[in-house]
């Protein structure tokens, strides 16, 4: 089930959401040409490791590491393959522009990467001793359909749907959707490897404080 467009009329240019993706790209295509011991050492470095956070993983980072604060920001825009990139862009220029329009270009900035902090938090929560980095938009791409789920909930969304040959598309409520959405992260499903409780983090952090990011005379559908 991929979703393929949002019926929402946009009212203005979703920059700030363009903006992001251009990021995420450029980024990708910096990465992609390393050999892989310097694409190594570019995730460590700019990717989350819980335990370097928390100071509960041995060894720490090596001297000249990006100080470890930062990689709750920096850790937003690495991902680990094309396709990693392309489904995370994918939902974030679905539902990402709507949100844009109904916040203002400033405050969907601080809440897309407010609500990417959190999740990756809520990671860091769950494995403080790990190792392994995270990387990728997930958690504030989550953060964006939590939000969307508030505010547009009967919004309809253009989904493809396929079964072995059989091929359909079809519109859906956004609020079926994200909910299925929602359970797939909850249930762990889609194989090992996935930050899964950042999914979770990030789309409750979206569910709970888009309001306290709404201007004053917020459009709601």
């Amino acid at each position: 089930m991929i979703p393929l467009k949002s019926d929402l009329p946009i009212l203005g240019r979703p920059h700030a959401t363009l903006g992001l993706i251009a990021l995420n790209l450029a980024v990708y295509l910096y990465q992609f040409p390393l050999s892989p011991p310097a694409e190594h050492l570019f995730i460590m470095d700019y990717g989350l490791v819980p335990g370097w956070l928390t100071g509960l993983g041995r060894p720490g980072p090596p001297p000249g590491f990006l100080p470890r604060p930062l990689t709750l920001v920096s850790a937003m825009f690495l991902h680990g393959g094309l396709m990693h990139l392309l489904g995370n862009m994918l939902y974030l220029w679905i539902f990402g522009p709507a949100l844009e329009d109904t916040l203002g270009r400033a405050r969907y900035l601080a809440f897309y990467l407010t609500g990417g902090m959190l999740a990756s938090l809520v990671f860091v929560l769950g494995e403080p001793s790990s190792l392994l980095p995270m990387i990728g938009a997930s958690g504030a791409v989550a953060t964006v359909l939590g939000a969307y789920l508030v505010l547009f909930p009967r919004a309809r969304v253009l989904v493809l749907f396929w079964f072995f040959f059989l091929v359909q598309t079809a519109r859906v409520p956004a609020v079926a959707l994200l909910g299925l959405w929602f359970l797939w992260q909850v249930l762990g499903l889609g194989g090992p490897g996935v930050a899964w409780m950042a999914h979770i983090g990030g789309f409750v952090a979206g569910l709970l404080m888009v309001r306290l990011f709404l201007p004053r005379r917020p459009r709601w559908y």
